[in-house]
């Protein structure tokens, strides 16, 4: 422990004292912004760490692409998530934590395929993890059969939406409706707001109606009509409107980038999204 009296000898003898710097937090005006990791898709999970600490982002959504092996068949996959020890994904979370970033969400997409041994797997890697939220690309049908599951781990299971408006799949208010129905309070939803203007849907809107079941949202611009996933300000996505309702009536609620756009370099990209992020909260 260093007295005042040591740091002033320190400085006079032009030595450099210990910096006490506060601890990094990409929360803004209450909302912490982060990234699913998703974003980095083209790099490792290590390089995608690095990349978020450059840009100062302290609050990430794990995509699962950086923890499971990518190119194995769907049965060496099963095996791998019923094999694999949990104390890898303690490894995982340990990195983050060194990294001074906080898993908030991992991404574990339950499909209609999966068996009762891997849903139950998903939230013993969420309590490895260390996160309380698992979010899903994943089909109205099964919702129902991950509710009891969710229930018991006490863990939230927020589904995803994509733009494309298909039976059993999440697009419409009422595809969300439907899977919260009669499912518990732990079934919610994870509202990507691109694509929900891209299908034809308000995020202010919903976000007000629903915020209380609702905690993570993905941050891309889209344009109407199914339009292409542009760069943050050049689509139809309210995204300065809907940062500036989480941050005025203080919704708990992560905003996560996911970059999907046709960019130069990934992090530059990145880091492009969160200071358009920081410029609609200033």
């Amino acid at each position: 422990m260093f007295t005042r009296r040591d740091l002033s000898r320190m400085v006079l003898a032009g030595v450099a004292a210990p910096a006490f710097a506060a601890k990094a937090d990409s929360r803004i005006r209450g909302v912490p912004i982060g990234a699913q990791s998703y974003s980095f898709r083209d790099r490792s999970l290590e390089e995608a760490i690095q990349g978020m600490t450059r840009i100062g982002l302290t609050y990430c959504e794990l995509w699962q692409g950086h923890v499971e092996p990518r190119k194995a068949s769907r049965e060496e996959l099963r095996k791998w998530r019923l094999e694999t020890p949990l104390s890898a994904f303690a490894d995982v979370r340990r990195k983050f934590r060194e990294a001074g970033i906080t898993l908030c969400a991992y991404n574990y997409s339950f499909r209609d395929d999966f068996s009762d041994e891997e849903i139950a797997r998903g939230f013993e890697m969420a309590k490895a993890l260390g996160v309380g939220v698992i979010t899903a690309s994943s089909t109205v049908s099964v919702a129902k059969r991950v509710d009891p599951f969710a229930a018991k781990a006490r863990i939230t299971v927020a589904m995803h939406n994509h733009s494309l408006i298909r039976p059993n799949e999440f697009a419409r208010p009422e595809d969300f409706e439907e899977a919260m129905r009669s499912a518990s309070r732990y079934i919610g939803v994870n509202l990507d707001i691109g694509h929900f203007v891209a299908a034809g849907y308000d995020p202010l809107d919903y976000i007000q109606k629903h915020h209380e079941r609702i905690p993570v949202i993905h941050l891309k611009d889209r344009k109407k009509n199914q339009g292409a996933n542009v760069a943050f300000g050049e689509g139809e996505t309210p995204i300065r409107e809907v940062l500036r309702l989480l941050a005025e009536k203080r919704y708990k609620i992560y905003a996560m980038i996911e970059y999907e756009y046709k960019g130069a370099d990934t992090v530059e990209e990145v880091r492009r999204c969160y200071e358009y992020c920081r410029k609609a909260l200033a």
